[in-house]
């Protein structure tokens, strides 16, 4: 019996633990970054500030309680599917181009090109805040990302409810339904 309590004591305590340990998640907010230092960015980092911010393109954080950056989603917005950074690129900077004829709405389908994640769960608790940007959004239809070839990369994004759109030679894109 007294093995049984003493089970019992731990197990709840070590519920509360974890518990605790992902608590930041419900105080977290996500904002709009100026700018990351792109060697952070286990994705890309070969893409520079100026192309994360331009033609549209846009930075997003995830603040956790204590004012630090937890995660980190990066976007271009496009009125097409690219398969490459190249595509992304020239489709982004088209939309933003459309864009200043339609002011100021730009493409509406989000591409995101890069997410990572510095304490454990930031990177699918962004994925969910994102998601609830776009679909209160008035011109976003769709939510879709410009990923790796890697199995992580897969992986994560099924987990976390995409579909699998289409695997290119590069790349492969998965797609949020909104």
């Amino acid at each position: 019996m007294k093995g049984k309590r003493m089970f019992k004591r731990v197990h709840v305590k070590a519920r509360r633990m974890v518990a605790d340990f992902f608590d930041w998640l419900k105080k977290s907010e996500l904002i709009e970054l100026d700018k990351i230092d792109p060697l952070n960015d286990p994705v890309r980092p070969e893409l520079t500030n100026e192309f994360r911010t331009t033609f549209g393109r846009k930075i997003y954080g995830l603040k956790d309680e204590k004012g630090d950056i937890a995660a980190v989603m990066c976007f271009a917005f496009t009125n097409q599917i690219p398969t490459t950074v190249e595509e992304l690129e020239l489709m982004s900077l088209d939309a933003h181009n459309q864009g200043i004829h339609r002011a100021g709405v730009g493409g509406n389908i989000a591409i995101a090109y890069t997410v990572w994640s510095t304490k454990r769960g930031g990177g699918k608790r962004i994925v969910k805040e994102v998601f609830k940007m776009i679909k209160k959004s008035n011109h976003l239809i769709r939510l879709v990302t410009l990923s790796p070839l890697t199995q992580m990369a897969r992986d994560f994004h099924i987990r976390n409810g995409a579909k699998e759109l289409q695997v290119n030679k590069e790349t492969q894109n998965f797609e949020y339904l909104i």
